[in-house]
């Protein structure tokens, strides 16, 4: 049923599209939700998350900033002792 109507599709297909990584891999091409960077399925509704300084949203801390760099300096300290073992023998 193709008309000759005109249709106004421009500011749809001009508006910016989310992005988010999808299951498929892809990115999202679903249109942002106003005044937001993701659309209404990724994140971009309002009132979507935890409040700022939300206590209640912390699980177990195993990715807070902290514990990652913890992490991190182990894993370098782990690396050296190595490389000192390799020398030493």
């Amino acid at each position: 049923m193709a008309g000759d109507h005109p249709r106004n599709t421009e500011p749809m297909l001009a508006s910016p599209r989310c992005g988010a990584k999808t299951r498929s891999g892809n990115l999202c091409q679903a249109p942002t939700v106003k005044g937001k960077a993701r659309c209404r399925m990724h994140g971009g509704s309002a009132g979507s998350g935890a409040p700022k300084g939300n206590s209640n949203a912390l699980k177990h801390g195993l990715f807070t900033r902290e514990a990652m760099k913890e992490r991190k300096a182990l894993r370098e300290l782990i690396q050296s002792a190595r490389r000192l073992a390799k020398q030493v023998e």
